[in-house]
């Protein structure tokens, strides 16, 4: 009789929960593990799990956040930003589940970074408290002075993303040379 495999993964799972938790660490603004574990979690993952650790990450930790900075936890721009996030795992999923090249990783951060620029960018000034007006101009000036949080996070995104994939093939390899060798 063949047992089921386990669709659970100690090593991608510790590496995520950890990662996710450094959330509460004080960095530079923008400069998060989120990004980097919502790619990591969908290249690593199985299941719900690959969707639903950076979700539960950001839920634990928005409140927290939120409260010691004085503001409110939830807003509308929380769904567009989680829905940037289940975006950069669907990236993961799809692009990165197979492979630990580094450069292929670099580019679907670059990508994930990207997207959540654009897309944050656009609802701040759409319907976001915004400073600029509604018309092309007013998109641009929004643009433009995301730029220094943008910067900030592809550095995150990367900084994490290497830390994540890097650890995970390392461990992976020493555990499955301890295998080998206790066989």
């Amino acid at each position: 009789m063949r047992e089921k495999a386990s669709s659970f993964q100690p090593v991608a799972f510790t590496l995520t929960v950890a990662a996710a938790l450094l959330r509460l660490a004080p960095h530079p603004p923008n400069f998060t593990p989120v990004g980097g574990v919502a790619l990591f979690g969908g290249a690593r993952l199985r299941g719900w799990q690959a969707y639903g650790i950076p979700v539960l990450a950001m839920l634990v930790t928005d409140p927290i956040l939120s409260r010691l900075a004085g503001y409110s936890a939830y807003s509308w721009a929380t769904v567009v930003i989680y829905a940037c996030f289940l975006i950069n795992v669907v990236l993961g999923r799809v692009f990165l589940r197979h492979t630990s090249n580094p450069a292929r990783i670099a580019s679907i951060v670059l990508i994930g970074s990207i997207q959540f620029f654009l897309l944050t960018n656009l609802y701040e000034w759409w319907a976001g408290v915004s400073l600029y007006p509604h018309t092309w101009t007013g998109l641009v000036t929004c643009y433009e002075a995301a730029l220094p949080f943008f910067g900030r996070t592809l550095l995150g995104d990367l900084f994490y993303s290497a830390v994540l994939f890097g650890a995970h093939a390392f461990v992976s390899r020493k555990l499955e040379a301890n295998k080998t060798a206790a066989a």
